[in-house]
């Protein structure tokens, strides 16, 4: 990596919000690590877009974020971070009395467990330059909860209070801890709905629509660019909804 360019890491980076931020990122001139757990050839594609128009670094592996084996191999790779994206998520949907030991580990592992991990590693990097910003991505059923989601509302809903303190714990560190709380974001993730079901969430949003991946991402980079004094803040984006 180049030295004098800033450097991030996001995880969870071949579709969805994790493309958009690194899109955004190499436009705004980091150089970047980018991970998923399987999509090898979207990676790969991306890593050719992102240093044919911007002529950025960017390397690209698969890894399991909510392992801590795979996490800790990543990191033996970098010798630099400025930003830290968690990105890395799945869903759940479904009655709590149906899921699975497997299925709430998976969840956990995935979208609160990752977050531990990389920030153990990232941190070191982070303190021996004195400084360093990590955004943590989180839902609005972090805060409010959903029905037929209690797993990834629990998990969200950890990431928060996980954001809270650590950023209380690396404020003397001049490195910023911030989370971005997303409301439907037309993602893959969401696209499990009928047409039927899409039109009834966007008419409960005050904007009426779903908001973009962009903007997502527009989000993330304006919370790694904004003052030092803001840390430990849960930012929610939902169109109006909650």
């Amino acid at each position: 990596m180049n030295p004098s360019k800033k450097t991030v890491l996001i995880t969870g980076a071949s579709r969805g919000i994790g493309l958009a931020c690194a899109r955004a990122f190499a436009k705004a001139g980091y150089d970047m690590y980018l991970t998923c757990l399987h999509s090898e050839k979207q990676l790969a594609a991306l890593k050719q877009e992102l240093e044919t128009i911007w002529s950025v670094k960017c390397r690209v592996c698969l890894c399991d974020a909510g392992n801590h084996r795979d996490v800790a191999q990543l990191f033996s790779t970098i010798d630099s971070l400025d930003v830290l994206v968690n990105n890395a998520g799945i869903s759940y949907f479904g009655l709590i009395q149906d899921m699975s030991f497997s299925d709430w580990d998976k969840v956990m592992s995935t979208n609160l467990n990752s977050c531990f991990y990389t920030v153990k590693y990232a941190v070191p990097l982070m303190l021996a330059q004195g400084q360093g910003r990590i955004i943590n991505i989180s839902s609005v059923w972090g805060n409010t909860g959903a029905s037929m989601e209690t797993a990834y509302s629990a998990s969200k809903g950890a990431v928060n209070a996980f954001t809270r303190a650590l950023a209380k714990e690396l404020a003397p560190s001049n490195i910023q801890v911030n989370a971005a709380a997303f409301g439907v974001i037309d993602t893959d993730m969401n696209r499990c709905f009928t047409e039927e079901e899409r039109k009834q969430i966007t008419d409960e949003i005050p904007t009426g629509r779903m908001g973009s991946c962009e903007e997502a991402a527009r989000l993330v980079l304006q919370l790694v660019c904004s003052p030092a004094y803001l840390t430990g803040q849960v930012v929610t984006m939902d169109g109006g909804w909650t």
